[in-house]
């Protein structure tokens, strides 16, 4: 028996990273169906119909789309291991051993880390476990003794960059085994884990034939097509500043969007603030923006951009997303400023 809580939902939730709307003047006279997960990737997944299918079919459809995510969240799991699965922390725990055989979507799925390392410039490292950790104990370590909050040594952080170059992961794809060769590297997925994950549901919903559902993997939004009138969902990406209310907002149609962002994931040591996304040159938090949102078809990729586009100055990133193809983007810096690019429409 699956060990997951299940319920249903018959409007939208309040509170996300990201809120859906429907227009008022066309929106569907039904109420979307949703149903709500509380175990994936250690937040709350959202799936919403507005396709009027029934509930069979709707259940169903849930069904698909959640089996996929159970079985990502397992296969990247860095911290435990289930049984007859052979996953990431299985990996790490095997660091500088032999080749591990490894499911077909595992090989699949560092293949496409290592385009992503390739694509950003090394901004987007699933190699940087020895670094994250560091950071995640430290984040752990202040929320349950926040009078012993620290950050860590400028030492410990230089001997654990030591150990991120991604040549350490050894991939062989005609006998689907992966290895660490470095016993003091370890992999950590979390910039790309739940937009993967979440476009294979997505398209493996698209293969079944589904149109009109919505995909909220933690924050990472997914919309299937359109609703039923032909229109797209108007999404608000929150204010950094201000998180109850919107920066921006836009217009989704039958594509992801992922924002990155400081204020949902930090710590406090002597009054400042340590976000979670650290940038590989410097092994500190990175300072550049507030949050980047990421517009465009494939989640993994919007997942992993807006990861690396948090890292990088306005105009490396600006210059990045000029060679991608449909790749739209909205950076708000730590004052507030906006920049876009230009292709994206906001509402």
């Amino acid at each position: 028996m699956k060990k997951l809580k299940r319920l249903f939902c018959l409007c939208l939730v309040t509170g996300l990273l990201i809120f859906l709307v429907g227009c008022p003047a066309t929106a569907p006279k039904a109420e979307p169906k949703g149903m709500a997960y509380f175990t994936y990737f250690d937040t709350v997944s959202y799936i919403y119909s507005y396709a009027s299918d029934s509930q069979e079919a709707f259940e169903a459809n849930c069904a698909l789309a959640s089996d996929i995510l159970e079985k990502y969240h397992q296969l990247f799991d860095i911290y435990h291991e289930y049984s007859g699965v052979v996953n990431l922390a299985t990996i790490n725990a095997n660091a500088g051993g032999e080749a591990l055989e490894v499911a077909p979507e595992l090989i699949a799925f560092l293949l496409d880390a290592k385009e992503m390392y390739a694509l950003t410039g090394g901004e987007m490292n699933v190699m940087m476990g020895s670094v994250l950790k560091l950071w995640h104990d430290c984040r752990e370590n202040a929320s349950k003794t926040p009078e012993n909050a620290a950050i860590p040594t400028q030492e410990a952080l230089t001997l654990a960059a030591g150990h991120t170059d991604i040549d350490a992961l050894e991939i062989d794809e005609a006998k689907n085994t992966v290895r660490i060769t470095d016993p003091e590297a370890s992999l950590d997925v979390g910039a790309l884990a739940k937009g993967y994950a979440t476009e294979q549901a997505a398209q493996a919903l698209k293969d079944a034939g589904v149109d009109g559902y919505v995909l909220n993997i933690g924050g990472n939004i997914r919309t299937i097509g359109t609703k039923a009138d032909g229109n797209g969902w108007t999404t608000g990406i929150k204010d950094p500043q201000n998180t109850d209310q919107f920066a921006a907002r836009v217009m989704l149609q039958d594509t992801s969007c992922v924002t990155s962002g400081n204020y949902e994931r930090y710590f406090t040591v002597n009054g400042v603030r340590y976000h979670h996304i650290i940038d590989p040159t410097t092994n500190m938090p990175a300072g550049h923006f507030s949050s980047v949102t990421v517009i465009t078809a494939d989640s993994a990729l919007a997942d992993a951009l807006s990861t690396a586009l948090f890292c990088m100055t306005y105009e490396d990133g600006l210059a990045l997303t000029e060679k991608l193809d449909n790749v739209e983007v909205l950076w708000i810096t730590t004052d507030g400023t906006q920049y876009k690019t230009p292709g994206l429409e906001l509402l």
